[in-house]
């Protein structure tokens, strides 16, 4: 498709900030029976009668968060949704609301703004969240976004991060990784851009792990997934900083030590074939890449029967007295103490 280059181009300045808010959130509808008032006053009104209330927020800053060389506006708004909502799913509760604040500069025109928001709008529907309010506001540079997430859970359900204890499993949802090779992959197309303007890049060789650097998902069917098969998690958390960074978290908040497996850990076949492209070690990348939004739980001995060749899940470890340490079991079958070196290790010479 030949890129339109007289796209129409609306100045912020035209409409105004009112007008700018009137416009980007005139279609929104509200269908969470919490919601009582959404956007239109000076608060949002809220009632989740005999629930408990979940909050999470998360800021996402252009040019250390997401880079729209390659970036796309409208896949942008989807995952600044997805990472909010993956933070509640990660409490074991269901999102329900969110707001969404944006800072920019007078180079977006509307209509950029409007693409942007037909990704978070998208997202809403698709994870069943509300969107009930936030704000607008004028960027010196690039742009800014912020969204705070709202959710729901009964008190028995919502699990911490401290809830483990030192005879429980380690499960993980999906596979890791993946969206750090998708990150490598996309930086290296925009270096071949820059040097070559007309170079058109054939990416069907890293479509999935592509997928999942500029579209993820939030793992909202976890909980449903869980209950079905009557297992309440005792801890958990969600892989936005890497799978040993999120480990690490586990065993400090809850006291205990763990013994990762490094052939239990789950890998896309793309992924293995891209890292040897890339002369990358394929576990150094699904102990450090980030960004996947799967979820880590641990759950009791006991359940290992309910959760066992489930294809969402996969044991990848079991905790340990916390004098036992955080260590990572070889395939080799050596031990190695566990270390958060999250995206840093990635650029480090191994």
């Amino acid at each position: 498709m030949i890129e339109d280059k007289n796209q129409q181009r609306t100045s912020l300045s035209a409409l105004g900030e009112f007008g700018l808010i009137g416009h980007l959130t005139k279609n929104i509808e509200t269908s969470q029976p919490s919601t009582l008032k959404g956007i239109g006053d000076d608060g949002a009104v809220l009632d989740f009668k005999d629930k408990k209330v979940v909050v999470s927020t998360d800021l996402l800053v252009e040019g250390v968060h997401f880079d729209l060389a390659y970036m796309p506006l409208k896949h942008l708004g989807y995952k600044a949704v997805v990472v909010n909502v993956s933070d509640i799913c990660a409490m074991n509760a269901t999102p329900t609301q969110i707001t969404i604040s944006i800072a920019v500069s007078n180079r977006f025109p509307v209509e950029a703004l409007d693409e942007l928001y037909d990704g978070m709008k998208h997202a809403a529907k698709i994870y069943g969240v509300d969107i009930i309010g936030g704000d607008t506001t004028s960027s010196q540079k690039g742009m800014i976004l912020s969204i705070t997430a709202i959710g729901e859970a009964n008190a028995e359900e919502i699990t911490y991060r401290n809830g483990a204890s030192n005879t429980d499993l380690l499960v993980v949802t999906g596979d890791v990784g993946a969206a750090y090779m998708g990150l490598q992959v996309l930086e290296r197309e925009k270096q071949v851009f820059e040097v070559n303007p007309n170079n058109q890049p054939d990416l069907d060789a890293y479509s999935y792990l592509i997928e999942r650097q500029l579209k993820p998902e939030a793992r909202k069917d976890v909980k449903e997934l869980l209950k079905a098969l009557e297992i309440q998690p005792t801890a958990m958390i969600d892989i936005s900083d890497g799978l040993s960074s999120e480990i690490i978290h586990l065993c400090k908040n809850s006291g205990i030590g763990c013994n990762l497996y490094e052939e239990k850990i789950p890998v896309d076949p793309q992924l293995i074939n891209v890292c040897e492209e890339f002369n990358i070690d394929i576990t150094t990348v699904a102990l450090n890449g980030g960004e996947d939004y799967e979820l880590l739980f641990t759950i009791k001995m006991e359940d290992f029967d309910k959760i066992k060749g489930n294809p969402n899940f996969t044991v990848i470890g079991h905790m340990t007295q916390e004098s036992e340490g955080i260590h990572l079991i070889t395939r080799a079958n050596t031990k190695i103490p566990l270390k958060a070196r999250g995206w840093n290790a990635l650029n480090e010479e191994e």
